[in-house]
């Protein structure tokens, strides 16, 4: 996958999937979308569960959990992928934050010299990932495996 050079930060550039931009942030918990609510609709998001509170972003801030189907990044399929929409940032210049989460037990690794992101996927794992939300005692946590 190609890292967008036009930031210093690793913002992923999703040419297979809709263009987007994406944040590799090995910080987060899980991946979060930061475009408008319309957009992630039009991507066939459906709504699970309305305002959770969960952290992030510098403190505590709350947002609307979704459902994507069949999420392309690079050779990682992600069937129905759990996200959550967070409008609380503004001018950012990526639609979503991929979290590390997302890329449990694989190995990767942020080339910026070359400007690329690469994932590899151990013999034991699989390219599908089933990566879930759930809401324990008004704590979020994730549970994320291969298929």
């Amino acid at each position: 996958m190609v890292l967008n050079d036009s930031f210093q930060r690793p913002i992923i550039y999703l040419k297979h999937w809709h263009g987007l931009n994406a944040l590799l942030d090995t910080g987060a918990l899980f991946p979060v979308w930061t475009a408008s609510e319309k957009a992630l609709v039009a991507l066939g998001g459906e709504l699970v569960q309305q305002y959770i509170e969960f952290s992030g972003f510098g403190g505590r801030t709350s947002g609307n959990l979704y459902k994507l189907k069949n999420v392309c990044i690079g050779k990682l399929v992600f069937p129905e992928l759990a996200i959550v929409s967070c409008n609380d940032l503004k001018d950012v210049p990526y639609h979503i934050v991929l979290s590390a989460t997302m890329f449990q037990n694989l190995v990767y690794e942020i080339d910026d010299k070359n400007h690329k992101f690469n994932v590899t996927i151990p013999h034991n794992e699989s390219s599908v990932r089933n990566l879930r939300i759930e809401d324990s005692n008004g704590n979020l946590h994730i549970l994320c495996h291969s298929v």
